[in-house]
């Protein structure tokens, strides 16, 4: 067994909030009361702003009822941030982790929160101070490199699938065409999910399009008026982050007016831009195609919605993500200094994982795409090979009948 230090402890949360963030939440608390080693455990508000202005919550002792529903309840109950630390930030983190002799550091977030974990870590060993930095995994858009999948993605996929479920029985019953814009600015985990949406011949959505190819304005209209002319009506998902064949994004080429977030990137879910333009281009250049066929064309932005709809999550997300937040505390008391938790998926028909430790340096910063075997070679569709990984990380779905 590894020398155990006695300290305290600070978990925080960063980035998008998740359906189960709070499970790894949870699940650190809990695995933080059963060892002695840990005398404190604090939350950091606002995740690593809250250390640097030293705005803690005392977790010891809570009611278990209460973090049950804590864990239960979607968003991060700590409050996140966007804050992107580079050498200096961090240094003001270790200056307060000193102070109150906090010795684990427990950090649930996406590649760039596993990188403000890996910076930490290196100034504390430059400073011969010995603290272990336990990155714990989470988004929604599952590019996290090295792990299986994510905790937060099999919810968020869930509420995608159901939905695009309703939305095709709704575009049935009144035909036309629908555009769904889906999450992922880089990569097309999650609106490639809305593949399981189809339960009959038939069933939208018809078509798929994800970052990771290329698609130009010409073919998406190609594609739309080929769909509607054969079965007369078109039910489309879309990734954010579509490219063009000259890989701007076209959230970035159709919009008007450009808005970037705090890391410089453009804005791209908080607003239906893409979506009207979409259906704009529908309208002018899909039409023409059918003959000057009126169409009714509608387009939703799913935005945040897909990321914290409460009482909805996926069982399996939910316990991965306890789990995650326990095995975190366990590598800690093993004697773990720097590392991720992730999932190794086990071999067999049955689905289960394993959990494992990565480096941080290889989740840090860079983003795992949807690989090319996925997506059809025209870009505009997903092969059914992809059902066996994300049928598993959902649950049940909702069941759908028509009458012929």
């Amino acid at each position: 067994m590894a020398e155990v230090i006695p300290g305290n402890a600070v978990v925080g949360q960063s980035g998008g909030p998740t359906a189960v963030i709070n499970q790894s939440l949870v699940g650190v608390i809990e695995a933080a009361a059963e060892h002695e080693a840990i005398q404190t455990l604090y939350g950091a508000r606002n995740g690593v702003r809250g250390i640097i202005q030293e705005r803690f919550l005392e977790l010891t002792g809570l009611d278990k009822d209460l973090l049950e529903r804590v864990a239960a309840t979607p968003a991060a109950a700590l409050g996140s941030t966007r804050d992107k630390p580079d050498e200096e930030y961090c240094r003001k983190i270790l200056d307060v982790f000193a102070k109150r002799n906090v010795r684990y550091f427990f950090y649930i977030g996406g590649n760039d929160s596993a990188d403000a974990a890996k910076i930490i870590r290196d100034l504390a060993r430059a400073s011969d101070y010995d603290l272990r930095v336990i990155h714990i995994p989470k988004t929604i858009d599952n590019d996290l490199r090295v792990t299986d999948h994510c905790p937060g993605y099999g919810s968020a996929a869930k509420f995608v699938i159901s939905a695009l479920v309703g939305d095709d029985r709704d575009n049935a019953s009144l035909p036309g065409v629908k555009i769904d814009v889906i999450m992922g600015r880089h990569a097309g985990w999650l609106t490639a999910s809305g593949l399981l949406a189809r339960q009959d011949a038939g069933d939208g959505p018809h078509l798929i399009y994800v970052p990771e190819r290329r698609v130009s304005p010409d073919q998406f209209v190609e594609d739309v008026a080929e769909v509607y002319g054969r079965i007369g009506r078109c039910l489309v998902a879309v990734s954010e982050g579509i490219e063009d064949t000259d890989g701007v994004p076209w959230g970035e080429k159709l919009a008007t007016t450009v808005d970037r977030d705090s890391h410089g990137n453009v804005q791209l879910s908080g607003s239906g831009a893409l979506g009207d333009r979409l259906a704009e281009l529908v309208k002018t250049k899909v039409s023409p195609k059918l003959g000057g066929k009126t169409l009714r064309v509608r387009a939703d932005t799913f935005g945040y919605l897909q990321r914290s709809f409460a009482g909805f999550a996926s069982p399996v997300d939910q316990k991965e993500a306890r789990r995650a937040g326990r095995t975190a505390v366990a590598y800690a008391m093993r004697g773990a200094r720097d590392c991720s938790v992730a999932f190794r998926r086990r071999p067999g028909e049955k689905y289960g994982i394993s959990c494992f430790r990565a480096k941080l340096a290889d989740v840090a910063r860079e983003t795992k795409p949807l690989p090319p075997e996925y997506v059809n070679e025209r870009g505009n569709g997903i092969h059914d090979s992809f059902r066996a990984y994300v049928a598993p990380l959902v649950g049940t779905l909702p069941a759908t009948g028509t009458l012929g």
